[in-house]
């Protein structure tokens, strides 16, 4: 079973960065921009393929990224290469369309995937309304009721169970969470200490109460579900980054190559919806990720052509080649950190 869903994760992890790199890679071949090589994952190369436009097709050992190398992507690079085949010469919105295209494959692949979810099963909803209140538990205790909707967490704005669940994960100093409810049109203010349960040598927080369950079928009803889902993963991931700096939540609580193979093998307990959940929930993840204006990341690319646009002139490129460089680094040492933490989690 192990090998099984080894198996799995390199595929869902190949499909995502393949959609990726092929953003950057059709739209930079379509924009004219020499490319050299269009690689799926990092590392030593075992295998590859020389294409008759002339590019290197690989494959590379570790499945945690890829990369299509274009001619000029900072500075003129090769005296070989005509100047208008250079990335760093062409247009500015051609660059930045070109820099864009893997996130924006990745976010469409991921609501393409919501979409069918919805439109097949009956997903999870979105709005934060509760379900079932489990007897003698937490929330029953507290006087938590189905139908209640949570407007607020710790004085959080909760509009999603996406966002929800991340903020029922954050720290509580008192061991407390204070929730704003709305049941019949009237807000209360509902104190819950959760329960505490041992699995495993972890401790986990149970409140006992569940998710109401999604009424809505059909192909608008799936259209709708599929741009809300989206928007509240994004806004799950923007509150965990807020978790991550305000000490609410642990870098712990992020997951690395052996974090997502446990995922990967919890959800395919739950059969092809799950899974069809997860590759869009990574997808999205990786969007997001590159999106952020962080060297070596694409939306760090992006945040130095903007600057570059702003003050009318193009940024040292050795500059910003060595800014890229150093973020490539910590990115790597922060892969390192997370992986070691998921293998300490392991025994």
């Amino acid at each position: 079973m192990w090998f099984v869903t080894l198996l799995l994760l390199i595929l869902i992890l190949g499909i995502i960065i393949l959609v990726h790199e092929f953003g950057h890679f059709i739209t930079a071949k379509k924009s004219g921009v020499h490319i050299y090589e269009f690689s799926i994952g990092m590392g030593p190369i075992i295998h590859t393929k020389k294409g008759r436009d002339g590019i290197d097709y690989n494959i590379r050992a570790f499945p945690i990224g890829g990369f299509v190398s274009m001619a000029g992507e900072v500075y003129e690079d090769d005296g070989k290469i005509k100047p208008e085949k250079f990335l760093c010469n062409k247009r500015w919105y051609q660059r930045l369309m070109i820099l864009a295209a893997g996130v924006f494959n990745n976010f469409v692949m991921a609501f393409l995937f919501l979409f069918f979810i919805a439109l097949i099963w009956n997903p999870t909803p979105v709005s934060p309304i509760l379900g079932e209140i489990e007897s003698s538990s937490a929330a029953e205790e507290a006087g938590l009721k189905e139908g209640d909707k949570i407007l607020e967490i710790n004085n959080k704005k909760v509009s999603s169970w996406d966002v929800a669940q991340i903020y029922l994960y954050y720290k509580s100093d008192s061991g407390v969470y204070d929730f704003k409810v709305l049941r019949n049109d009237e807000e209360l203010n509902i104190s819950v200490t959760p329960k505490t349960v041992k699995e495993e040598e972890e401790e986990r927080k149970v409140f006992g109460f569940k998710i109401k369950a999604n009424e809505e079928k059909g192909f608008l009803a799936s259209i709708k579900y599929a741009w809300q889902k989206f928007w509240t993963i994004i806004q799950s991931m923007m509150v965990t980054l807020g978790g991550l700096f305000t000490g609410k939540l642990s870098i712990t609580a992020l997951s690395g190559p052996v974090g997502m193979y446990q995922v990967v093998g919890e959800s395919v307990k739950y059969g092809l919806s799950q899974m069809m959940y997860l590759v869009a929930l990574l997808s999205i993840n990786v969007g997001f990720l590159n999106i952020l204006p962080f060297p070596a990341f694409d939306g760090g690319r992006i945040f130095f052509m903007i600057i570059e646009k702003i003050k009318g002139s193009k940024i040292n490129p050795k500059l910003e080649n060595t800014m890229n460089n150093i973020g490539f680094i910590l990115l790597m040492l922060l892969m390192v950190y997370i992986t070691f933490q998921d293998i300490i989690k392991l025994f």
